[in-house]
């Protein structure tokens, strides 16, 4: 794991940042990569959803002025943009689940796409402000049902409530950023992630948390859609990546307004991602196909990020096999009780030391 651009503790160091979504799972590695580094963290989000979470296990409140309100309230958004002045804002928060976003479109919205307004409506005219990343999705784009790796100059467009929310946020993004922050020499862009595996993820309807539920309980873990690949990349490499195009935006480099982020070529399937977890754990693979009717899910979701490894030297570092055994990791740590805040801690420094 060589030759990468990494993010900048010197950059960093003493940085008001304002994180929006630090209670959830990238998040929190987010924050305490960033508080690691000396940054001043304010938090903004809802409460953890789940029970456990990465935020509690690895004490992420220690870290960030932590304050607990909805996107939705407009209110609440611009006192805590007021509270943070911030110098650097990554927005994170939104509500991320495909299945609630079918049951809940209108939620879904409000928070995706109203809750990016107020965020972005509130920084306007922030004098201190340096650089705003807004992270979204690999799932913004229009399927094609060609199964090519979408490029970030592809439609843009969604089938269900989430996906069309981060393609609609992607362009409210882009006209806030034309009609206020650029004329103000401040640059906005999007980043759109790939799947994302990695220790403290608990929420429902993923993959890992799924498997690892399955073992809690003694159950097969249910897949909807096993043959079906995603770009599985590690929670470091995709959050790293957000971290180093927000130095390149605040440093002034001429980077595009949105870039890609996913691994450079991940075709496992949901079945062989799910077996290769539970041998990661030591478990015997225990799953069952359980059927969708009239499911929208894409066969094949791909991304290209050649665009993000050249402008930025970045690279997703922690192919298939390394990102399920750090990940392996994480869950056997906290299945055997360790201190999980060292443990989370332990894995940025390795990652970093180990992409140096």
């Amino acid at each position: 794991m060589i030759g990468m651009t990494l993010p900048d503790p010197a950059f960093w160091s003493g940085k008001r940042v304002l994180l929006t979504g630090h209670t959830g799972f990238k998040g929190s590695w987010a924050a305490l990569w960033l508080a690691a580094m000396g940054a001043k963290i304010t938090g903004f989000a809802l409460a953890p959803e789940t029970e456990p979470a990465l935020f509690n296990l690895a004490q992420v409140k220690s870290d960030v002025t932590s304050m607990i309100a909805d996107l939705r309230d407009a209110t609440a958004v611009s006192m805590s943009v007021a509270a943070a002045d911030p110098q650097i804002v990554i927005h994170m928060a939104a509500q991320a689940l495909v299945r609630r976003s079918i049951a809940e479109p209108l939620a879904t919205f409000a928070t995706n796409v109203q809750g990016t307004i107020h965020l972005l409506n509130s920084l306007r005219g922030r004098p201190a402000l340096r650089a705003v990343l807004v992270v979204t999705s690999d799932k913004v784009y229009a399927d094609d049902d060609l199964g090519r790796a979408f490029v970030e100059t592809d439609r843009l467009g969604g089938k269900d409530a989430y996906s069309a929310s981060k393609a609609a946020v992607e362009i409210v993004t882009r006209a806030y950023a034309l009609s206020y922050f650029e004329p103000a020499g401040v640059p906005v862009a999007t980043a759109r992630g790939g799947n994302v595996i990695g220790g403290g993820d608990f929420s429902a309807d993923r993959l890992a948390p799924d498997v690892i539920r399955a073992i809690r309980s003694g159950k097969k873990v249910a897949l909807r859609h096993p043959q079906a690949t995603r770009p599985w990349q590690h929670v470091l490499d995709c959050v790293g990546g957000y971290l180093v195009f927000v130095e390149a935006l605040a440093n002034g480099r001429a980077v595009s307004p949105a870039l890609n982020f996913g691994p450079d070529d991940s075709t496992l399937t949901v079945a062989e991602l799910a077996e290769a977890i539970f041998n990661a754990l030591g478990q015997k693979p225990a799953w069952y196909h359980q059927a969708e009717a009239d499911s929208i899910e894409r066969a094949t979701l791909a991304i290209d990020a050649s665009r993000a490894r050249a402008e930025l030297g970045w690279r997703s570092r922690l192919a298939d096999t390394a990102a399920i055994a750090w990940t392996g990791d994480w869950y056997r740590a906290f299945a055997a009780d360790e201190d999980l805040r060292a443990v989370t801690l332990d894995q940025i420094a390795a990652y970093c030391r180990a992409a140096a």
